[in-house]
C-alpha cells in the first residue's frame, strides 16, 4: 500500500509542477494582513475611529428603521450595497473557524481578525434580537443593481426582509446559529460575557430554525432569488448549526440531534460541496475531528464522508464534480470560482491537521493520501491566487506587482467622498462602471472571482463573475494564510 501511496503522491506532484512559476515564494503574512483589511472595505454603518481603509465613510445609517429596528452595521457581501444575511452569516462562521483552528499562527493579525468577526456578530445579534424572527436582508437587490453608486451616496430601497414562523427560513437561521456558536468559541476567553450572549442567542435561533422548518427561498423568493437562492435545501444548515452548537456548548442534546437526524437531514448527500449554500463537506470535516481524536465513534459515518470528499479533490483521482485547469486551479461549475478554491482548500488544510494529530491518512480506494499531500494541494491553490498562474498575476488586490485593477465593485470604482465630496447619483456612476481606467480606490486584500478552467482573466468590471470580490471568498482564506504564515 505504501508504494501505491507514493504513486498517487508522485502523480499529484507532477500535475502541480506542470503549473508555471511554481514555488516563487510568497509573503503569506502580508497576504493575511491584506485579506483581513478587505473586510474594512465591506463595512456598512458607522465606521469606528480605528478604520484603516480611509477612502470609506459611514453608510446606510438608517438601515432597519422602516421596520422599527436597528439593522445598521454588518457587511456588504460583494460589489453591491445589499446586506444579504445568508452569505454574511457563512462569512462569519468561516472567519471564526479560521481563528479557532489557525489563530495561534496569525501573529499580530489575530486581533484584526477577531475585530472582523465581531463586526459580523454585532450585526447578527441585532438581526436576531426579536424572538422568533431573523432579519435576513436589508436592501432591494433589483433596485440596488439598477444603480452604480458608492454606499455613502446610496438612495436605493433599503427594504427589510425577515423570516418568522409564518415565513420560515431554516437555512439562513441555521447558518446564523452556526455563526453565533462558532464566534462564541472565539470570544470564550477574550470576552466571556459576550461569548455567553452569542451562545445563548445561537441556541435560541437554532431552536427557531428547527421548529419552523422551511426554506427562505420559498417564503422570500422574489427578494432573495436568484441572488442567494438556496438551491440545496435547508437540511444541511440544521446539521451545521447543531454541529457548531455541540462544539461550542458540549451539550448532549446537539449530539443526539445530529445522530437522530443525520438520515432525515441527508447528511450523506452532496458531500463534495462546501460554500454559502451547501455545508455538507464542512459538516463532515468538523465532526470528524472528534472521531479522529477517539472521542466519538458514533460519528464514524461523518468521517467516512469526509474521507470520500477529500479523495474527490485530489488531482489524478477522477471525480465528475471537480476538475483542474492546465494552470493547476481547482475548478467547479458556476461563477465566482475562487469561492470554491478557498473554501475547499480550507477544508483540505483543516482535515490535514486533524489527521496529523491522529497519525492517520485518508484511504482513497487502492491509494492513500497523507496529511502532507493534502497540504501540498491546498498550498498550490493559495499560491495560484497569489500569482503562481499562467497570467502571472495575483488575484488579491494590492498583493504583488500585478493584480486586478478594474474589479466589479461600486465603492472601489467610483471616486471616494474624500476626492469627490459631491453626491454621485444612481445613474451618474455608470460612466465609472464603463470606464477603461483602473479603479481609483484600492480595495486592498479583495480576492476576485477569478479565472475558470481556461486560466484566462479579463480585467474588466463587466465580467462580474470573474472580477467581483465577495466576503465568503476571503473568509476561509484567513485560515489558509494563517496556517502558511507560520511555515515561511
Amino acid at each position: 500500500m505504501a508504494g501505491k501511496s507514493l504513486t498517487l503522491s508522485a502523480m499529484i506532484l507532477a500535475m502541480l509542477l506542470l503549473s508555471p512559476e511554481l514555488c516563487t515564494g510568497h509573503d503569506y503574512r502580508d497576504a493575511l494582513k491584506k485579506s483581513i483589511l478587505f473586510f474594512e472595505g465591506q463595512r456598512s454603518g458607522k465606521l469606528p475611529p480605528d478604520q484603516r481603509l480611509k477612502w470609506r465613510r459611514d453608510s446606510a445609517l438608517r438601515d432597519g428603521s422602516s421596520a422599527g429596528v436597528d439593522l445598521t452595521g454588518g457587511y456588504y457581501d460583494a460589489g453591491d450595497n445589499v446586506k444579504f444575511g445568508f452569505p454574511m452569516a457563512f462569512t462569519t462562521t468561516m472567519m471564526s473557524w479560521s481563528v479557532i483552528d489557525f489563530g495561534k499562527t496569525m501573529g499580530p493579525e489575530l486581533g484584526n481578525a477577531v475585530k472582523a468577526i465581531k463586526w459580523g456578530t454585532d450585526y447578527l445579534l441585532k438581526a436576531t434580537a426579536v424572538p422568533g424572527v431573523v432579519f435576513v436582508q436589508v436592501g432591494d437587490a433589483y433596485s440596488d443593481h439598477n444603480c452604480w453608486e458608492r454606499p455613502e451616496d446610496m438612495d436605493t430601497l433599503r427594504t427589510v426582509y425577515k423570516v418568522d414562523k409564518d415565513h420560515p427560513g431554516s437555512e439562513v437561521a441555521g447558518e446564523t446559529a452556526a455563526a453565533l456558536a462558532a464566534a462564541s468559541i472565539v470570544f470564550e476567553k477574550r470576552d466571556p460575557a459576550y461569548s455567553k450572549r452569542l451562545l445563548d442567542r445561537a441556541a435560541r435561533v437554532f431552536a427557531f430554525a428547527n421548529k419552523y422548518r422551511g426554506a427562505y427561498s420559498d417564503s422570500l423568493r422574489q427578494a432573495v432569488c436568484p441572488f442567494y437562492c438556496n438551491f440545496n435545501g435547508y437540511e444541511d444548515e440544521l446539521l451545521w448549526g447543531a454541529a457548531w452548537l455541540h462544539k461550542a456548548s458540549k451539550k448532549r442534546v446537539y449530539r443526539e440531534f445530529i445522530l437522530k437526524n443525520k438520515e432525515i437531514l441527508r447528511a450523506g448527500e452532496t458531500i463534495h460541496e462546501f460554500g454559502w449554500d451547501n455545508k455538507h463537506a464542512g459538516i463532515n470535516v468538523l465532526i470528524s475531528k472528534m472521531v479522529l481524536m477517539g472521542k466519538a465513534d458514533y460519528f464514524q459515518s461523518f468521517k467516512q464522508n469526509a474521507d470520500e470528499f477529500i479523495c474527490s479533490l485530489l488531482p489524478g483521482i477522477s471525480h465528475p464534480q471537480v476538475e483542474y485547469s492546465l494552470g493547476g486551479l481547482l475548478v467547479k461549475s458556476g461563477g465566482s470560482n475562487m469561492q470554491h478554491v478557498t473554501s475547499l482548500s480550507f477544508l483540505l488544510i483543516t482535515y490535514s491537521n486533524y489527521l496529523s494529530h491522529a497519525n492517520k491518512v485518508v484511504p482513497c480506494g487502492q491509494f492513500t493520501a497523507s496529511p502532507a499531500l493534502l497540504r501540498q494541494v491546498a498550498k498550490r491553490q493559495v499560491d495560484y491566487i497569489l500569482g503562481d498562474n499562467p497570467m502571472k498575476m495575483s488575484y488579491m488586490v494590492g498583493y504583488g506587482s500585478k493584480f486586478p485593477q478594474r474589479i466589479h465593485h461600486r465603492g472601489s470604482s467610483v471616486p471616494s467622498v474624500v476626492d469627490h465630496p459631491a453626491r454621485i447619483g444612481c445613474k451618474e456612476g455608470s460612466r465609472y462602471f464603463l470606464s477603461p481606467n483602473p479603479n481609483p480606490n484600492l480595495l486592498i486584500g479583495a480576492v476576485v472571482g477569478g479565472p475558470n478552467v481556461t486560466d484566462d482573466f479579463p480585467d474588466s468590471r463587466t465580467y462580474f463573475q470573474l472580477t467581483e470580490p465577495t466576503t465568503y471568498i476571503n473568509a476561509p482564506l484567513l485560515g489558509l494564510l494563517g496556517y502558511f504564515s507560520a511555515r515561511t
